[in-house]
This record gives structure tokens, C-alpha cells and sequence, in this order.
């Protein structure tokens, strides 16, 4: 494999330690009636986190380590900052696996495909809409 698709891969795998971390933000903060999709949300990102750790290692390369804190994009205060947080949190994850779907062939890519596919119908239901491209609008 290239060192543009290990590249890629480290990416989606530092987006998964941030989405991780930042789940513990929205989990202390959301709504009682969208716990549930908190939890799952950041049980998703655990598994993912662990199936790039794999790739990662199998591509060759030693997995980058989760920070101990991450700076979050805005101060999540209540329930509605922390659904916007889920959100934005899921558009960051759909844009690394946009990049490793870019980047990789084979299993990897199509491993990518479904991670930018989870993400972003995870946004969906974060946001109430979507987007057209999820996971491009910050990088516009």
C-alpha cells in the first residue's frame, strides 16, 4: 500500500479517537430522550476506532495514539450544543473516510465506504437533514 493510503488511514483513525472523546462531551449533555443515540453512537465510533487500529497496523504503520484531551469546536452548555457537536463530530468523520475511500482499493476502500456511509446517516439523524456531500462542507 502507498503512504497516501497509511496517510489516510492515520487520518480517519485520529478522527475516531476525536469523535470518541467528543461523545463523552454529548453523552454528559444531550437530552434525556437521545441518550440511547449517544450511546450507540459512541459505541459505533469504539469499533471503528479499533477495526483502523487493524488497518492501520496491517497497511504497515504504527497507529497514531489518541491525544489525552481534544479542544472541542465550540463550549457544548446544553442539549442543543451537543446535538450540533454529534454533528459536527460525524461530518469530520465522514470527511477522513471521504479521504481514505480517495485514497485506498480494495477491502480498505470499501471498509471506508461503509464508515463514511455510517457517518454520515449518524449526521443525518444528529441534524435532522443532510448534506450533499457529507463531510465536504468545512473543507469548502
Amino acid at each position: 500500500m502507498s503512504s497516501t493510503v497509511l496517510a489516510a488511514a492515520q487520518a480517519a483513525l485520529a478522527a475516531e479517537h476525536a469523535a470518541v472523546y467528543g461523545y463523552g462531551a454529548v453523552g454528559g449533555r444531550v437530552a434525556a430522550s437521545r441518550e440511547a443515540q449517544a450511546r450507540q453512537a459512541y459505541d459505533a465510533h469504539r469499533v471503528a476506532r479499533d477495526a483502523l487500529i487493524r488497518t492501520v497496523t496491517d497497511l504497515g504503520g504504527t497507529p497514531v495514539a489518541a491525544a489525552a484531551a481534544y479542544e472541542l469546536p465550540f463550549a457544548v452548555s446544553g442539549p442543543a450544543a451537543a446535538v450540533r457537536l454529534a454533528a459536527v463530530l460525524e461530518d469530520r468523520v465522514a470527511g477522513a473516510y471521504g479521504d481514505l475511500v480517495g485514497a485506498a482499493t480494495g477491502g480498505v476502500r470499501r471498509d471506508a465506504a461503509a464508515g463514511l456511509r455510517a457517518a454520515a446517516v449518524r449526521a443525518v439523524r444528529w441534524r435532522g437533514g443532510s448534506v450533499a456531500f457529507p463531510g465536504l462542507a468545512e473543507r469548502r
